[in-house]
């Protein structure tokens, strides 16, 4: 394998527009919520989240999130980060193939055969296509192109539509053009949140032999669209198994012993047909060997799991210690997997 290791000049370029960019009084804001959460003197915090960042690669919500305060400097070591994980994506994704998942209806082309669902494109003249896709659906999805954070993603049904052109200007005006079949998600997700499909995020490398699995994290919704925090999600990690490794926790402060809709204890979830989705991982992230690091979005079906999006800027997904008791992270793997 070639040499992976994180260069300096890469490095000093993000700091210097994190420095660039700072919020003191975001950062503030943040020491003052830690000192909530476990009294530490917010001075020390403050100064400490300022040290962690240019020293560590800790992003202030990193601190807050990981429970830095509590942790040794040892155990912060395992922790993987938000500006570490950006610095390996834009290292190893070659420029002219992230297209491929910025956007979602170039993703869709290329990975036609593993979302195990079917999909169609708006545009302009297809509004008779529109109405046929949608009556044979029922409920659908409509997404912008290009969005992130599950934003641009909409639910619609057929039956609240009246005027079919009208509909289908109004896609094409908010740039929602592509539609897609509501994936049905396994019983074991369900019974967690049956108003949302919830997507399992899983972080893989692939080497160009072999395909590593970093992290998996387990996002559950509250019957919105998506699972995602800005529609009130939280998420769990799991265990190489598919069990939880306790409660749900998000950047919000929330901790969810049970999911505050169903009262299923989070911390009993296993993800079904776990051996099946590790499989699926290892054949989807040799397709574009280009984009070695990827977090894969699935969702476990009764038939087997499917592929909703890969995202070439993973972003990060770690155990929370406050709500698990485990005080280690995921980042001995990352390094053992990609050399840095």
């Amino acid at each position: 394998m070639s040499d992976n290791r994180l260069g300096l000049a890469g490095k000093f370029r993000y700091l210097a527009e994190r420095a660039r960019r700072i919020d003191v009084k975001s950062v503030a804001e943040r020491a003052r919520e830690v000192h909530e959460q476990h009294g530490t003197w917010t001075p020390k915090v403050f100064a400490d989240m300022l040290w962690s960042a240019a020293r560590h690669d800790v992003a202030f919500q990193d601190y807050v999130d990981y429970d830095f305060a509590i942790l040794s400097k040892d155990e912060r070591a395992t922790y993987m980060t938000h500006p570490v994980s950006m610095q390996l994506a834009q290292r190893f994704a070659q420029k002219d193939k992230r297209v491929l998942f910025e956007n979602k209806i170039e993703f869709n082309k290329l990975f036609d055969r593993f979302l195990k669902r079917e999909w169609l494109i708006v545009e302009a003249g297809n509004a008779d296509a529109v109405r046929s896709f949608a009556e044979k659906h029922g409920t659908f999805i409509a997404k912008v192109p290009v969005s992130h954070m599950g934003l641009g993603v909409r639910r619609y049904h057929a039956k609240d539509v009246s005027d079919w052109d009208a509909f289908h200007r109004g896609l094409l005006e908010r740039d929602e053009l592509l539609l897609e079949e509501v994936i049905r998600q396994h019983d074991d997700l369900a019974a967690v949140c049956p108003g949302t499909v919830n997507t399992t995020r899983i972080t893989a490398f692939f080497d160009g032999t072999d395909v590593h699995l970093l992290a998996i994290a387990q996002k559950f919704g509250r019957g919105a669209v998506s699972d995602q925090m800005s529609y009130g999600g939280f998420y769990t990690m799991l265990h190489d198994d598919g069990r939880a490794f306790g409660p749900g926790y998000d950047s919000h402060n929330h901790v969810h012993e049970k999911h505050p809709d169903t009262d299923f204890p989070i911390a009993d979830f296993r993800l079904p047909l776990i051996d099946e989705v590790k499989a699926f991982i290892d054949e989807v992230a040799r397709v574009v060997p280009e984009v070695p690091y990827v977090g894969w979005d699935v969702v476990v079906s009764p038939d087997g799991p499917v592929l909703v999006e890969g995202n070439w800027g993973a972003g990060v997904y770690e155990n929370k210690p406050s709500v698990t008791g485990i005080r280690t992270g995921h980042k001995p793997r990352y390094r053992k997997a990609i050399g840095f």
